[in-house]
């Protein structure tokens, strides 16, 4: 707590020492004791029936000069590509490749585009950019060529704003930096995790780590966690319920 609240004065001076230097006057920055410090305006999404997406703040100081570039990462699961293939007319779902280790969630902002930032083998080490990212192949056997399927995801996940990349890291002074980081409705329940890398000279000067829990609240979690303990009995409530709406449905509009 008294780290944020650090925090938070060093952004509010931050912003008044941009509105005196626009009238040719200066403002002292307190320094920070570490070279990185950042934090999050939250570390808690709360999903809700009425959730439609949120953004969250991500704030913070540097102590010596190069660029910021912070990764978010959801957490990872398995993924299927399946390759669509005519037959007979018939357009059927052949080939299926099964990859592991793919985030959920995946974003990247940066003070500038990443290939000004670092060098590729450095961006390609610490997994920083969507085409970076190393999806585990787990069919049985050698491993085919899974680019073009490695790219579906890649497509899927940008298409559904789960995957995004953009230079929102904004330097309100010399030290102190923010940016906004969207989560869209479709966003997945799961432990996050935000990086926060300064790097100079293709160098990472220094980095931090810190977790932030997307959840759902209220009625939506009883649900959730009823779904995972009787799964059984939920399946079949929910089928009674399809037909119970579908039979409603039938009579209102034969009326």
């Amino acid at each position: 707590m008294m780290r944020r609240a650090v925090l938070l004065l060093l952004l509010l001076l931050g912003l008044a020492g941009e509105a005196l230097a626009q009238r040719g006057l200066s403002s002292a920055v307190v320094p920070a004791d570490a070279p990185l410090v950042t934090d999050l305006s939250a570390h808690l999404i709360a999903i809700t029936s009425s959730f439609t997406g949120t953004e969250l703040l991500l704030f913070g100081s540097i102590d010596e000069p190069g660029d910021i570039v912070v990764v978010v990462r959801g957490p990872s699961g398995a993924a299927v590509v399946r390759q669509k293939k005519r037959e007979a007319g018939i357009w059927l779902n052949r080939s299926p490749i099964r990859f592991e280790g793919v985030p959920a969630y995946y974003a990247v902002a940066s003070t500038r585009p990443l290939g000004e930032i670092g060098a590729p083998n450095l961006l390609a080490r610490l997994q920083i950019g969507a085409n970076n990212l190393r999806f585990r192949f787990a069919n049985a056997g050698p491993e085919p060529n899974t680019k073009p399927h490695r790219d579906a995801i890649l497509r899927h996940k940008k298409q559904d704003g789960l995957y995004r990349e953009e230079p929102s890291v904004v330097f309100l002074g010399p030290k102190l930096f923010r940016t906004e980081i969207s989560f869209p409705s479709t966003v997945p329940v799961g432990t996050y995790t935000t990086e926060v890398y300064l790097i100079r000279d293709d160098r990472v000067i220094a980095a931090q780590s810190t977790p932030l829990f997307v959840d759902k609240q209220g009625i939506e979690q009883e649900i959730y966690d009823f779904s995972r303990r009787e799964p059984a009995v939920y399946g079949f409530m929910a089928v009674l319920l399809a037909v119970a709406a579908g039979w409603i449905a039938a009579l209102l509009f034969r009326r």
